[in-house]
């Protein structure tokens, strides 16, 4: 298996932005709500308009009867700050042997960096699958389980149940078919626009940058 390149590395901040200027757009009624996020955070609900587009046209490719659960789309950077803040203090505090640059680097397996986060641009969703009444499918873990807490199980390629595995490779191939891209270490996360998205797909440059609505 290649070695996974974590959204904490240098060659990924090093990626530069051209900012296209496209707007955020709400989900609207083409998708399920996480009742989580439903109403308490409207950023939430929210993408890049040519993202949320892709979403659209991913969900006709997915079987019958089965409908993406949108969970979190952008995420203000003060909120990405604190989540990557705490998580890597909470993996000092398991592993004391770590400096600041790995620490750094290995929290970035979970919560992206604030100046490369692809849910700061407005480009990446966190999401699943579930069925036409907002159940969720097995997926074999829940949606952010950390590493620590999964066992590794989050790793889109982590063995996991063969109904899980199958329900995993439903959603990858609706998504590819359009265009995101998802964050190994992490089967929920997909995107499209972002700077993890170019140095996956050897674009030139991210085309959504952080946003500071």
């Amino acid at each position: 298996m290649p070695a996974i390149v974590l959204m904490g590395d240098s060659s990924v901040a090093n990626i530069p932005v051209r900012e296209c200027g496209e707007p955020l757009a709400a989900a609207g009624n083409d998708f399920t709500l996480s009742p989580l996020y439903k109403a308490c955070d409207p950023h939430r609900s929210r993408l890049r308009e040519g993202v949320r587009c892709r979403l659209v046209a991913a969900q006709l490719h997915l079987p019958a009867g089965l409908r993406i659960l949108w969970i979190e789309g952008h995420r203000e950077a003060r909120r990405q700050e604190r989540y990557f803040t705490n998580y890597r203090s909470r993996l000092r505090k398991l592993d004391q042997t770590l400096n600041d640059e790995a620490a750094y680097l290995l929290a970035s397996r979970f919560v992206s960096p604030p100046a490369v986060a692809p849910h700061v641009s407005g480009a990446a969703i966190d999401l699943t699958l579930c069925d036409e009444s907002g159940n969720e499918l097995d997926m074999g873990t829940p949606v952010n389980a950390s590493p620590e807490e999964s066992g590794g199980a989050c790793y889109f390629d982590a063995p996991v149940s063969t109904e899980a595995r199958a329900h995993r490779n439903v959603l990858a191939k609706a998504l590819s078919e359009v265009g995101l891209i998802n964050y190994p270490t992490e089967w929920w996360h997909w995107s499209y626009g972002d700077r993890y998205w170019a140095m996956k797909t050897a674009a030139t440059a991210a085309i959504y940058g952080p946003l500071k609505a």
